[in-house]
């Protein structure tokens, strides 16, 4: 009994430090800019056309992880069944058959057989900026935080931590949403919020950047559904959920059939009309033939979100 309780202890020091932010965080790109010369490093590199990407991604005091692509970046190119290479480096990083410089906004490559030079690039979703339709129900357009319950707004943009007041069953949602840059933390304490449908089912706010996809990070449905691939961008810039939540079917309070959602991040297709056999766990609202709200959680990191509508279906 002693070795067990010995054990727990150990796994719960351990995942208390893994899991608590220990780094600088910086909220604006202006001020990463001009404090942290990484910062203008990090970032994606390629294109559809270059049948390569990179993915370079900060870990503080001039350390990088490189993802070296076959086939182009996430959604352009690349996707899980192509190779995906990773070098620990500064600005030069050489391992796995992988030589590679970055200077001046670009990265200089040889592959095996294969040599690029990859100018260093921002990509913007497709549906940023999106003007809520005709009919739709605005939950959050800058002005004001009043469709919110314990809403804060900080720079005319809404802060995690709040649960809208009107609650829904089937719907659209669109929402924009910015992690921190805290190079020095890994895993979730890396911009860890999330966005409950219902209240009850996440899809994952983390910065997620470059890692593999998984149902605990950006685009997955916590515990339920890996996103078929990382669309995840860089810390500080505006990301995109557009999500269609079909309502489950109760008769009385037995369900007979269960509740679905497809996820769009960034404008790619992740999750396809996944069924959602139970509530995420910690949901403030468990699974039940109620509507309910749309609740950006709280997670102690910094996350923003913006222009926020919904459609009723």
């Amino acid at each position: 009994m002693i070795n067990k309780l010995l054990i727990l202890l150990l796994f719960t020091v351990s995942f208390s430090l893994t899991a608590k932010p220990k780094g600088k965080v910086w909220t604006t790109v202006e001020s990463a800019k001009a404090e942290d010369p990484d910062f203008l490093i990090q970032g994606e590199y390629g294109s559809g056309k270059d049948g390569l990407g990179v993915q370079v991604v900060a870990l503080g005091s001039g350390k990088f992880d490189a993802y070296f692509l076959e086939g182009g970046l996430p959604g352009d190119g690349w996707d899980k069944s192509k190779k995906r290479v990773k070098v620990n480096g500064t600005t030069n990083f050489d391992g796995s058959g992988i030589k590679a410089e970055i200077k001046d906004g670009t990265i200089s490559l040889s592959w095996g057989d294969k040599t690029a030079t990859l100018k260093r690039v921002e990509r913007v979703s497709p549906t940023l900026g999106q003007k809520a339709p005709e009919g739709a129900i605005v939950l959050f357009d800058g002005s004001n935080a009043d469709a919110w319950k314990n809403g804060k707004m900080k720079d005319g943009l809404l802060l995690h931590g709040t649960t809208s007041k009107e609650k829904f069953q089937s719907y659209k949602l669109h929402l924009e949403f910015m992690t921190p840059y805290r190079p020095f933390d890994r895993g979730q304490a890396r911009g860890n919020s999330g966005v409950y449908h219902q209240g009850r089912y996440e899809t994952q706010v983390l910065d997620s950047f470059g890692l593999e996809g998984k149902w605990n990070e950006t685009g997955g449905i916590y515990k339920i559904a890996e996103p078929s691939v990382n669309m995840c961008f860089p810390p500080l810039r505006w990301q995109t959920y557009d999500v269609e939540l079909t309502a489950g079917v109760y008769e009385g309070d037995k369900l007979v059939k269960k509740p679905r959602i497809t996820v769009k991040l960034n404008g790619v297709l992740i999750q396809e009309n996944i069924e959602l056999p139970k509530h995420t766990t910690a949901a403030p609202v468990k699974a039940g033939p109620e509507p309910g709200p749309i609740y950006l959680q709280n997670h102690g990191n910094p996350v923003f979100y913006k222009n926020i509508w919904i459609i009723k279906k």
